[in-house]
C-alpha cells in the first residue's frame, strides 16, 4: 500500500507542477491577470487560474483510483460531479463575474449531493451524551460545507496561505488515518490532494508567480469537505477532528463575517479586513503570516486533532479549546473591521 501511495504522490506532484507552469504561460499570453485595486493585497498584475492544475490532477487521481477499484462508486460520483461543478463555476467567475446567487445555488446543490450520496452523519459524542441529530445534523453538515468551500475563497488573499492550509489539513488528516489504520483509499486520496496542491504551491510560494483563483479555492474547499463527510460517516475520523483541523481558517473567516454582518456590510463585497490580511500589512510580509498559519496547524491544531481522534469523548471540549484562542486572536486583531488601505504591500501580492 505504501509504495502505491508514494508513487501516486510523486506522480501528482510532478503533474500539478507542470500543469501550473503551463497555466501560467497561458494566462500571461491571454492577459488573464489579477490586476491590483484598492482592495488587493498585491501590487503587480499576476496570472490567475492556477487552481486548474489542482482540479485536473486531483480528479485524475480519483479517476485512476476508481479504475483500480480503490474508490467506492458513491465517493467517486460525489468527488467528480461535485468537484467539477464547483470548479466550473469558479473558473467562469475568474473570467467574468458570476452572480452570488448562482454560485450559492451550485454550492447548495453539491452539498445536497454529499448528503444524498455519502449518507447522514452518525450520532455525535458531546462528552456528556451521544446525540443523534438526525436530519438536523445533515442540514447542519450541508450548511457547514457551503460555508467551508466559500471560506477557502475568502481566505485565499495572500501568497501561499490557502495552499499551506489545504496541505496542512489534508496531510494531518492522512497521518491520523494512517495511525488509526483507516481506509487506504482515503489516505491515498488525501496524499494525492497534498501533492496536487504542493505542485501549485511551487509557483504560489511568496512572492507568488500565479494565483489559485476561485476555480482552485472553491474546489479545494469542497474536496476537503467531501472527504471529511465520507470519513465521518464511515466512523474513521469524527466531526470534532475535522472541526479542529480547519480551525485556523474557520475562526478568522467566521469572526470576520460576523463583524461585517453586524456592521451592515455586504457579505460578498471585496475587502481586506481578515485577521491574516491585517497581519500581512502589519508585518509587511506574506511569508511570515503564511508560515505563522503553518505553525498553528502543526504545533497547536495537529496535537489537538490527534487527541480528539484518540479520546473521542473529549472531542467537543478539545474543539472548544482549539477555537477559543484563535477566535480571541482574530477579534483582537480587528478581523472584520475596516482598515487603512495605505499600508505597505509587499511580495507581489
Amino acid at each position: 500500500m505504501w509504495l502505491e501511495i508514494v508513487l501516486a504522490a510523486i506522480a501528482a506532484l510532478v503533474i500539478s507542477t507542470l500543469l501550473t507552469g503551463l497555466m501560467r504561460k497561458l494566462a500571461v499570453s491571454r492577459g488573464v491577470l489579477d490586476v491590483p485595486n484598492e482592495r488587493s493585497s498585491h501590487n503587480a498584475p499576476t496570472p490567475r487560474g492556477g487552481g486548474v492544475a489542482i482540479v485536473v490532477t486531483t480528479l485524475a487521481a480519483v479517476t485512476v483510483m476508481t479504475a483500480l477499484g480503490a474508490m467506492t462508486p458513491n465517493v467517486t460520483m460525489t468527488l467528480l460531479v461535485g468537484g467539477a461543478a464547483v470548479a466550473i463555476v469558479g473558473f467562469v467567475d475568474d473570467s467574468r463575474d458570476v452572480a452570488a446567487s448562482v454560485r450559492f445555488t451550485v454550492h447548495v446543490l453539491v452539498a445536497a449531493l454529499c448528503a444524498w450520496s455519502l449518507g447522514r452523519l452518525p450520532p455525535i459524542d458531546f462528552g456528556f451524551a451521544i446525540v443523534d441529530l438526525g436530519i438536523a445534523g445533515t442540514v447542519c453538515a450541508m450548511v457547514f460545507l457551503v460555508w467551508f468551500l466559500n471560506l477557502f475563497n475568502f481566505m485565499d488573499g495572500i501568497d501561499g496561505i490557502a495552499s499551506v492550509e489545504a496541505i496542512s489539513i489534508a496531510g494531518i488528516a492522512a497521518a491520523l488515518l494512517a495511525i488509526r489504520a483507516g481506509n487506504p483509499s482515503m489516505i491515498m486520496l488525501l496524499v494525492a490532494l497534498v501533492s496536487a496542491v504542493g505542485g501549485f504551491l511551487f509557483w504560489n510560494w511568496p512572492p507568488a508567480r500565479i494565483f489559485m483563483g476561485d476555480v482552485g479555492s472553491g474546489f479545494v474547499g469542497f474536496i476537503i469537505g467531501a472527504i471529511a463527510w465520507a470519513t465521518i460517516v464511515s466512523n474513521q475520523l469524527s466531526a470534532w477532528v475535522w472541526l479542529i483541523l480547519v480551525s485556523a481558517f474557520f475562526c478568522d473567516a467566521t469572526v470576520t463575517l460576523v463583524r461585517r454582518w453586524k456592521r451592515g456590510e455586504q457579505i460578498y463585497a471585496a475587502h481586506r479586513s481578515h485577521a491574516y490580511q491585517r497581519l500581512s500589512r502589519r508585518y509587511g510580509s506574506h511569508l511570515k503570516v503564511t508560515l505563522g498559519f503553518l505553525s498553528v496547524n502543526l504545533l497547536w491544531l495537529a496535537p489537538l486533532a490527534w487527541a480528539a481522534a484518540t479520546w473521542a469523548r473529549y472531542g467537543a471540549a478539545l474543539t472548544l479549546l482549539a477555537w477559543t484562542p484563535l477566535v480571541i486572536l482574530a477579534w483582537r486583531l480587528g478581523a472584520g473591521l475596516p482598515g487603512e488601505l495605505g499600508e505597505n504591500i509587499v511580495e507581489g501580492r
